[in-house]
């Protein structure tokens, strides 16, 4: 796991070949912004006649010697490849020796260098034969152009801006930031997104002027402007589904298809140790790993003052797992109060107003972890997003039975879900079950996802605001998404794609890379082993959620390898307590970044509507917990990053007094 950052600068008046010294950013500091990545080692390439400059921060876990070092370049071909590349290449071994048989020879033995090989000798058609997580840039200087890539489920992040002065790519946006890049006010089309979901589905971040790759895409830059931009890969489509007979071979495959994952994912020069939360995803995970490393190190949560309420703990099915599989388990005590208090770091560190404190236990986990000399972790993610387990698969069961009620008596479900008591977890999640009931089709499955309703979002906006997303739907890069799906592919199917190419890559991944890599350890997720997810297409979804029982498939799997109370144990996440935050530790933050001044400096929200709901939070009349939290990480996240040279969209009052 490293950091990238690179550039191209465009010809023109102010830049005349050869470029001025002060057009080129200094990749030095660049790089110490992004030391964390990589503390292990750092690396600069630049061809100052042609404006282009690629920089990497090294975490040293495959080939530890200087043969792995980077930007790495074939001494033997003055017109090859320079790479800088961030992620691991878990079929390497195999593509190296393919390349060996064809009379090809390397000097060390990192990924690095058989990614360097294969785009030498195939070219980017290559990119299809990788089974990994990465984002890497490739300039050939035969041709003077850069290939930025990044893999296809989006575990490893990669931010670019395009401007007059040519265009600038990093792994963290604080890299673009160091090399000049100054984010600009959040859209109010952006605001409505996080506002909606708590994370933002598309390529745009909450600065306008800054980008990011979305999964399996790629660039092409030619003298700092893009000449290209595709898709180079997309989730797998549907298979015709096997039949009811071949039920037994489907649950021996799963298994197969995640040993083999686990144990691909392994391959490191330095220990591996493994999340184990006590769910049936890190679980697996562990079972399959300690199959190589028999006492394999184990990290969990430990929550001062338990879960929240209506949210199962962990901590005893944690214990048990590591128990039943004789493995070491280390464990964090996480103290809420810290929580509350890291909140504002948190938000930097993402980059990104993601409004969901448990991003942070990957940082405490990630800590320990490396203080012990771990630098490499597993992880259970995505085992939910490619064979069900949220409670909305569960839910979208339910909706088959209702979507053939009339309109008129959908909307009379619609309309009583403001009538059950919000601080009751079981009527919370009924009310949020039919708010969406007076929606068809797509609209309805993507409703799932949502935090907030459009028309709650809208009441929050200042008037400036409002009329500027009077058109827009929030929900755009979802819908277009499912429309190049094939028609006859389920709501389970549907919502499962939506799963792995917006809430796993947007959300989960995000975090867990930019949280991990702020303690510089690797995070890998055996569950998005290309094959795997390959495989998992083509279940039946039911086999996947059957009624009431998520991720079916993967429990029978496992059943040879866990306790049964491990396996069908409920569904938890963790179960951050918010609410009880709000009105506690939070409740002075909260009064600052959302009071009246505040607001109106910032120009976003309508100070009277947002003091309304959060009177309404407290009395218990609208469980307005995470609204509330979403709106103070986007005003923590304008503070950290325009602070007061830029405000929003609609200038204070107070301000124009003040020049009067």
């Amino acid at each position: 796991m490293c950091g990238i950052v690179g550039y191209s600068l465009r010809p023109g008046p102010d830049f005349a070949a050869p470029f001025a010294r002060s057009a080129r950013p200094d990749l030095a500091p660049v790089l110490h912004a992004i030391q964390h990545r990589g503390p292990d080692g750092s690396g600069i390439f630049e061809d100052i006649g042609a404006g282009i400059g690629l920089g990497h921060v090294r975490l040293s876990i495959v080939d530890l010697n200087e043969t792995g070092a980077q930007p790495m370049q074939n001494p033997d071909r003055e017109d090859g490849i320079v790479l800088s590349y961030n992620g691991e290449i878990y079929n390497y071994p195999d593509l190296r020796a393919e390349l060996e048989a064809e009379g090809h020879q390397f000097r060390g033995t990192s990924d690095t260098e058989v990614l360097l090989r294969l785009l030498e000798v195939v070219g980017l058609d290559s990119i299809s034969s990788l089974n990994g997580m990465f984002a890497f840039a490739a300039y050939d200087r035969s041709t003077g152009d850069i290939t930025v890539v990044r893999d296809a489920y989006g575990v490893k992040p990669l931010y670019y801006t395009e401007s007059d002065k040519g265009v600038f790519f990093s792994s963290e946006v604080r890299g673009l930031t160091a090399m000049g890049v100054t984010p600009d006010i959040p859209s109010e089309e952006v605001v409505g997104r996080y506002m909606t979901f708590l994370w933002n589905p598309g390529s745009q971040t909450p600065s306008p002027n800054i980008r990011k790759l979305v999964p399996g895409e790629a660039i092409t830059i030619k003298a700092g402007r893009i000449a290209r931009q595709w898709e180079w890969f997309r989730s797998p489509t549907l298979k015709p589904n096997p039949s009811s007979d071949q039920q037994s071979k489907v649950v021996t495959d799963t298994a197969k298809h995640l040993r083999d994952a686990v144990h691909r994912q392994m391959i490191a020069d330095v220990p591996v140790g493994a999340f184990l939360s006590g769910g049936l995803d890190s679980s697996a995970v562990v079972a399959f790993a300690r199959e190589l490393t028999p006492n394999i190190k184990c990290f969990t949560i430990d929550p001062v003052g338990g879960p929240e309420d209506g949210t199962p703990d962990d901590l005893p099915y944690a214990r048990q797992v590591a128990s039943h599989l004789d493995v070491p388990l280390e464990m964090v005590k996480v103290d809420p109060s810290a929580m509350a208090r890291d909140l504002e770091m948190m938000v930097s560190q993402l980059e990104e107003p993601l409004a969901d404190p448990a991003c942070l236990n990957v940082l405490y986990i990630g800590r320990l972890a490396r203080e012990q000399g771990i630098k490499v972790l597993l992880s259970g993610s995505g085992g939910d997003d490619l064979f069900t387990g949220y409670r909305r698969h569960r839910a979208i069961g339910f909706d088959r039975n209702m979507r053939h009620f009339p309109q008129p008596v959908r909307n009379g479900l619609a309309s009583c879900a403001k009538l059950f008591n919000q601080r009751i977890p079981l009527q919370r999640r009924i009310s949020k079950f039919l708010s969406g009931m007076a929606l068809n089709g797509d609209q309805r499955l993507i409703n799932y996802f949502a935090w907030t309703q459009r028309a709650d979002i809208l009441a929050l906006l200042s008037k400036p605001a409002r009329e500027a997303v009077d058109q827009v739907t929030f929900i755009e890069p979802m819908v277009e998404y499912l429309q190049k799906m094939a028609d006859e592919a389920g709501d389970i199917d549907r919502a499962l794609a939506l799963e792995q190419r917006f809430f796993l890559a947007e959300h989960n991944l995000i975090y867990t890379d930019k949280m991990s890599m702020a303690a510089s350890v690797e995070v890998r997720v055996p569950f998005l082993d290309h094959d795997l997810v390959s495989f998992a297409s083509t279940i039946p979804h039911q086999l996947k959620q059957r009624g009431k029982e998520g991720k079916w498939i993967l429990k029978k799997a496992m059943e040879p390898y866990l306790p049964h109370d491990v396996i069908y144990r409920p569904k938890a996440g963790f179960g951050a307590p918010l609410r009880h935050w709000l009105r506690g530790e939070l409740r002075e933050m909260m009064h600052d970044l959302l009071s009246s001044e505040s607001l109106i400096r910032r120009g976003i929200f309508n100070p009277q509507a947002v003091s309304k709901l959060i009177t309404d939070d407290v009395v218990g009349r609208k469980d307005g917990s995470y609204t509330i939290l979403s709106m103070m990480c986007l005003e923590l996240w304008c503070r950290n990053s325009l602070g007061q040279a830029k405000l929003g969209i609609e200038p204070a009052f107070s301000d124009f007094t003040k020049t009067l």
